[in-house]
């Protein structure tokens, strides 16, 4: 396995485009169950924020040595604010579309005894008038940067996809596609896409065998004119599909205690090592590694470049 390129890292500028979320977290302790209903009552003693979604994307890569411009819709309103707090303390270049009419994604967690409880989501569809803006800002940020990744958790920040795969192919520019859904025609001419197991399923089907995943990876790969396919398999590793054929690499992961956001931090080792020069498995053997970290932290984390190294 080459040597992480930390010096070449520290000079990727990757775009980030996507899905913006706040991760809201609610610690206490369980003591006695509610009288009102059969529910255990949780006593907060502490509270957290952490960003969620394409912005835990741009966290990661920042945490690894590079540097991350993030673009994205939130709502104007305590949970966008946050999000833009955060950036700036993380070291992320924000640029926020801002739209009034919107509330803020925000998935806000009760966590009792280190588990969780109970998920609350507020979420709603941003409007054509902030995708128009955000495809401006988006064109205007490409060309300065040696790649973009396009982070999709099917909230409607990347609805019209087609058209920013379109604008860094025409800059010349890798994309990277953390999809979602089944209809992987929007990203065609993305550079890579990275499906887990289950969102590779629902685009090609169930597969009985390794032969039969690599014929459908490799047949999808062709039709979306896509320079490399990785499929994300959990406890089974991950798969690379590109011109050579097929390439595994088996899981790191030696405790799993929270998966929370550990497809963010394969993703953002994928693109600053991609970034960096590595060729597509070795960057793949870091992204392998970085996830292994991650899932043995509670929620949404990072993992630094010492972590791997």
């Amino acid at each position: 396995m080459m040597a992480f390129p930390s010096e070449a890292v520290a000079h990727s500028r990757v775009l980030v485009v996507g899905d913006l979320m706040l991760d809201r977290y609610w610690f206490g302790e369980v003591e006695r169950i509610s009288p009102e209903a059969p529910v255990p009552v949780v006593r907060v003693a502490r509270r957290e924020d952490r960003l969620g979604g394409a912005a835990n994307v741009a966290r990661n890569i920042v945490s690894l040595g590079a540097q991350a411009t993030l673009v994205g819709v939130v709502g104007d309103d305590e949970a966008g604010r946050r999000i833009a707090a955060l950036s700036r303390q993380e070291g992320i270049d924000a640029r926020l579309v801002v739209d009034p009419q919107l509330p803020t994604t925000l998935k806000m967690r009760v966590m009792g005894r280190q588990q969780q409880l109970l998920r609350v989501d507020f979420e709603e569809t941003p409007d054509g008038g902030c995708l128009d803006t955000l495809k401006t800002d988006v064109e205007a940020l490409i060309a300065r940067h040696d790649m973009v990744v396009l982070s999709d958790y099917a909230k409607g920040a990347l609805a019209r996809v087609e058209e920013l795969v379109q604008a860094a192919r025409a800059a010349g520019v890798p994309v990277l596609v953390d999809p979602k859904g089944h209809a992987y025609r929007r990203y065609a001419g993305a550079t890579i896409i990275t499906p887990n197991r289950a969102e590779m399923t629902d685009a090609v089907g169930r597969w009985s065998t390794e032969a039969e995943l690599e014929e459908r990876a490799q047949r999808l790969r062709g039709e979306l004119s896509l320079e490399a396919l990785l499929v994300t398999r959990s406890e089974q590793g991950m798969t690379l599909f590109t011109d050579e054929g097929r390439q595994h690499i088996d899981a790191q992961a030696h405790e799993v205690f929270d998966v929370s956001g550990a497809g963010d931090t394969v993703l953002a080792a994928l693109a600053v090592t991609r970034a960096a020069g590595l060729p597509w498995f070795e960057a793949v053997k870091w992204a392998n590694r970085a996830g292994g970290v991650v899932v043995g932290k509670l929620g949404t984390s990072v993992v630094t470049a010492g972590e791997l190294t």
